[in-house]
């Protein structure tokens, strides 16, 4: 439109001079064409509306919002037509105790009072987008602050509502993932209802009071050395039965070997020893005999 009314502006003011200064003729048409090219070129850019990738555009005409949207790439629409950009790609929105880490300045965790009394700290990321057939309504009834609006607010009364219902050491372990699970399907309804779409809720951290924390710490040190003391006498209890299983068999040997000896056995393997003894190359002195028969000596 500013192309449009710098060109009119030149076109009648070329005319304007050619008429009271007939020598100025030429100059009319120079700027005749100066100023029909630019009303062109206005028209034509006032006639298209690029919309960049991951965005969809929302018209209005004279205030009033229409309820087609403009998809991403080249859009040709009436000049009269103003488009207000939105965007529709995953979105995120911090809330943390940590100075400078959220989306806004300073401690923006959210405290909550558990079931037991107990002041329970998050921080936490909310990741959503816009839903791109929504946006004429979201522009009618949010505007552009979707974040300070909608996501913030209903975030920290849901996270409130819904962790009053546990105490703070289940918020803190075993209730833990229950807990967000309900937090999120609380917030989706929310959302559905004002056009957002929301992806995940992602609960960063959990503080408990300080006393409660050294509470579990001291429960979870005893716990740890129980365990081991477990292992321990586990480990003994093995090394028992394993020793009591070796003296049995050592036990069951003797017996076996006690009842299977007898006279002519001893006196057969006594022989035996003589004789390889006897056959051996080595220099040696046998003595053969036992009990009341009369040895025989042999050297070599």
């Amino acid at each position: 439109m500013f192309l449009i009314f710098i060109g009119a502006i030149l076109w009648g003011v070329f005319s304007a001079l050619s008429k009271t200064n007939p020598n100025l003729v030429s100059l009319k048409k120079i700027g005749t064409y100066a100023g029909g090219a630019m009303i062109t070129l206005g028209l034509m850019f006032s006639c298209t509306e690029q919309i960049q990738p991951g965005q969809v555009g929302v018209k209005t005409l004279f205030g009033k919002v229409q309820s087609d949207i403009l998809t991403e790439g080249l859009n040709f629409i009436n000049p009269m037509i103003d488009v207000v950009n939105f965007d529709t790609r995953t979105q995120n929105y911090t809330m943390s105790g940590v100075h400078d880490e959220g989306d806004k300045e300073g401690d923006d965790a959210i405290r909550v009072l558990s079931a037991d009394g107990l002041e329970v700290t998050f921080d936490l990321t909310v990741l959503y987008r816009l839903d791109a057939t929504k946006t004429p309504e979201i522009l009618q009834t949010i505007g552009r602050e979707i974040a300070e609006k909608i996501v913030r607010p209903i975030t920290r009364t849901k996270i409130r509502d819904y962790a009053s219902g546990y105490d703070a050491v289940s918020l803190y372990s075993s209730k833990r993932e229950e807990f967000q699970a309900k937090v999120f399907e609380g917030i989706t309804k929310e959302f559905q209802q004002r056009g957002l779409i929301l992806e995940n809720i992602l609960v960063r951290n959990v503080t408990l009071p300080a006393s409660v924390k050294q509470a579990i710490e001291a429960k979870i040190n005893a716990e740890q050395e129980s365990q081991k003391m477990r292992y321990v006498l586990e480990k003994e209890k093995q090394e028992a039965d394993r020793k009591r299983v070796e003296a049995q068999g050592i036990a069951d040997y003797q017996k076996i070997l006690t009842s299977s000896l007898s006279d002519k056995l001893l006196q057969f393997e006594q022989i035996k020893a003589q004789k390889e003894l006897a056959n051996s190359p080595n220099a040696k002195v046998v003595i053969m005999g036992s009990g009341k028969s009369a040895p025989i000596l042999i050297g070599q």
